[in-house]
């Protein structure tokens, strides 16, 4: 199993629309293997995410990014992605292995309290998505965290990301609450330079490698 990355990038349908999508896919593939690009989008059928997949594959290779699949494990084992996010209502971590047969990629858990990240990795989740650790105007409805949930996590033993709110700015203090890295949408493919953008968020952790 490769390295689980430091940067993932998260899709939306917003980002998945955007006339520019290859470009920015692959100026965030550019910085390697420590990105993770996510083909996440609920509403769409098998068929559109399994483009969307294959599409980031290529664009992820030869610089090696990883490209993870939200909610099939199916679609990541059949393509030979890297990975596979599991959100509330999709197969628990142990049950997502099953369907995914010999595929040995990371399966993560997306996770909102202690409590739900002890049930995700007693089901079998190798990593956690934790949030959203600061205000996110993808998600209003959840009130922030803070980096304090972070370090309560990350003192569980398995490798941390914090989503929400994620900015340059904020992945210093990510960084010294536990996180293994962070994930964004906004922060990532919203930008003017989605290279540059993703060196950012990584400094932290870049600088200490």
């Amino acid at each position: 199993m490769r390295p689980l990355p430091r940067l993932h990038a998260i899709t939306d349908r917003a980002v998945l629309e955007l006339e520019d999508l290859g470009v920015r896919a692959a100026a965030l593939a550019s910085t390697g293997s420590v990105v993770a690009l996510h083909a996440r989008d609920r509403t769409a059928t098998g068929e559109k995410l399994t483009a969307t997949v294959r599409r980031f594959l290529s664009l992820a290779r030869p610089p090696e990014a990883a490209v993870f699949v939200n909610g099939r494990p199916d679609i990541a084992a059949a393509l030979g992605a890297q990975g596979v996010q599991l959100g509330a209502g999709d197969l628990l971590p142990g049950d997502a292995r099953l369907v995914a047969g010999s595929w040995s990629g990371w399966i993560g858990s997306s996770v909102h309290s202690t409590e739900e990240a002890r049930a995700a990795l007693e089901a079998g989740a190798d990593f956690l998505i934790v949030g959203p650790i600061y205000s996110t105007t993808s998600h209003p409805d959840r009130p922030a965290a803070g980096p304090g949930l972070v370090t309560e996590v990350a003192s569980l033993g398995r490798p941390v990301i914090a989503i929400g709110g994620v900015t340059p700015e904020r992945s210093q203090q990510l960084r010294e609450a536990g996180a293994y890295g962070i994930a964004a949408i906004t922060a990532a493919w919203h930008v003017r330079d989605p290279a540059a953008a993703a060196l950012a968020l990584l400094a932290p952790w870049l600088e200490a490698a």
